[in-house]
């Protein structure tokens, strides 16, 4: 593949699969609207990295606005900038966050579920055979664990994991009318360098280096099969290989207890967390952990960084990035 649009690169995950394309020699088409979910002056700082690359163009669109979606791929635009037309979507764009999806779920259907809908059109419309859809390890909700790629999964528990189980089905709809090969990786708890401040290692790793107190859900008991980036996409990319249509699981296959990390944190800071104890949502599950052995049969993946590797990676990205990231909003 020459060309592979990557929607959501300015995101954390958008970015680093954007990145190991360029890396390798792609072209990557990015899409993102940069919205204000959290902070953008790190999604700017992202996109910075990656436009250095010649083979790199962007546009500052929502995959929402259908119209736009299909000025920006149209195979004799994209080909005016990068030389050759979409070959690949990987459709990384997505309004995140459980909680906040009980708060305002018309924008996670308008993104999630809608935005997807558009890029398929896109690919039936112009010949693109290979799409990519990033889904999410909370479409499993209450299974027993470790979950796997064939339980059901038609019980979400928030309107995030609900669009995001809309999203799968309508990539099945046009896999089964319109010959598209579909892959759709389930993420489990991605962290790492340059994460969403939003996310659990983020705010902790800040508010436990500047004297805050950190916000625990529960008892602290719960556990999450952290997956670091570097591993979640690497195999985003393997699911660029042909299949039909498959499901993926990505996840670290070793669910840690969020005490844990917090206790990994404050080896790696030196510093000891204040805790502010809150009462558990309903919509967060007590465990995750993925089943990766179809994975590691039909992907070649397994995950390579152990969650004390990763925390010590992703302190050290935040000591030498204090200042700025300091100065961004939670």
């Amino acid at each position: 593949m020459k060309t592979v649009l990557v929607t959501g690169c300015a995101g954390f995950i958008g970015w680093m699969v954007s990145k190991k394309l360029l890396d390798s020699g792609h072209s990557v088409l990015g899409i993102d609207n940069v919205n204000g979910y959290y902070d953008p002056r790190l999604k700017r700082w992202r996109l910075e990295a990656l436009s250095s690359h010649r083979k790199f163009a962007f546009h500052e669109e929502d995959i929402a606005d259908h119209e736009k979606m299909k000025k920006i791929i149209e195979p004799k635009e994209v080909s005016k900038s990068l030389g050759d037309p979409v070959d690949a979507i990987i459709n990384l764009a997505a309004r995140a966050g459980v909680r906040a999806s009980v708060e305002d779920p018309w924008v996670y259907l308008d993104t999630n579920t809608k935005g997807t809908l558009n890029l398929l059109e896109c690919c039936k419309d112009f010949g693109i055979k290979k799409f990519v859809l990033a889904s999410t390890s909370s479409i499993y909700g209450l299974n027993e664990m470790p979950f796997r790629e064939t339980d059901n999964t038609d019980h979400p528990l928030a309107p995030y994991s609900a669009t995001k189980k809309a999203a799968e089905a309508m990539c099945y709809t046009y896999h089964f009318l319109h010959g598209i090969d579909v892959s759709v990786p389930r993420y489990f708890t991605v962290y790492g360098p340059a994460g969403r401040p939003d996310m659990s290692i983020f705010r902790f790793i800040r508010n436990i280096d500047t004297g805050k107190k950190i916000p625990v859900f529960g008892d602290g008991k719960q556990k999450r099969d952290f997956t670091y980036i570097d591993d979640i996409a690497d195999g985003t990319l393997k699911c660029l290989q042909p299949f039909g249509y498959e499901v993926f699981n990505l996840g670290n296959d070793d669910p840690s207890e969020l005490m844990y990390v917090i206790s990994l944190i404050e080896e790696n800071l030196q510093r000891k967390a204040s805790i502010e104890w809150l009462d558990r949502h309903p919509a967060d599950v007590p465990a995750t952990w993925a089943d990766i052995e179809k994975s590691k049969r039909m992907l070649k993946w397994s995950p390579t960084v152990s969650v004390e590797d990763g925390v010590r990676n992703t302190v050290r990205w935040y000591k030498e990035n204090r200042d700025f990231l300091l100065t961004l909003k939670g």
